[in-house]
């Protein structure tokens, strides 16, 4: 399975979420969320998304992960997401030598997530779409790879 490096943000069951340069990967914000994250949650370095920001990726694992973490992980799919009107879609990776989830109970545990993550809250409501095999997530990853890599302006985090 293809190999990606992701920089946890939000650590699993916490509802802190934690906002950080994407480029410099310092601390700029905290704030609290409406749902706990179900697995450590960051982004991708060297990638922009549609939204502006790095690619948002869950790391599918039982294994504590903490804010600051970078670790490498395999691709196995992605999570469709819109948010204040736009794609906000998530890779999902598991670490080297874990299980591959059951995916269609994993959607279901995601998408529950996405749609209470940020519930009340004007202009960040989320709407959970379809998840889709590795080869799309792929495909989204080389869309959002900027032939300039790891060195894109900074830039500030939004979304969940």
């Amino acid at each position: 399975m293809p190999s990606v490096r992701v920089f946890i943000e939000n650590e699993a069951g916490s509802d802190v979420k934690h906002h950080h340069d994407e480029v410099r990967l310092i601390p700029t914000m905290v704030e609290r969320v409406q749902a706990a994250f179900p697995y450590p949650y960051g982004f991708i370095p060297g990638t922009v998304a549609p939204d502006a920001d790095a690619v948002d990726c869950f790391v599918i694992t039982d294994r504590p992960l903490r804010t600051g973490d970078v670790v490498a992980g395999e691709v196995i799919g992605l999570m469709e997401q819109t948010d204040a009107g736009g794609a906000n879609h998530n890779v999902l990776v598991v670490l080297p030598g874990d299980p591959l989830p059951d995916l269609e109970a994993l959607r279901e545990q995601l998408a529950r997530f996405i749609v209470a993550v940020f519930r009340g809250l004007p202009g960040r409501e989320s709407v959970a779409g379809r998840l889709r095999p590795v080869e799309d997530a792929l495909a989204y990853l080389a869309e959002c790879t900027p032939p300039s890599g790891p060195d894109a302006s900074p830039r500030r985090r939004r979304g969940a």
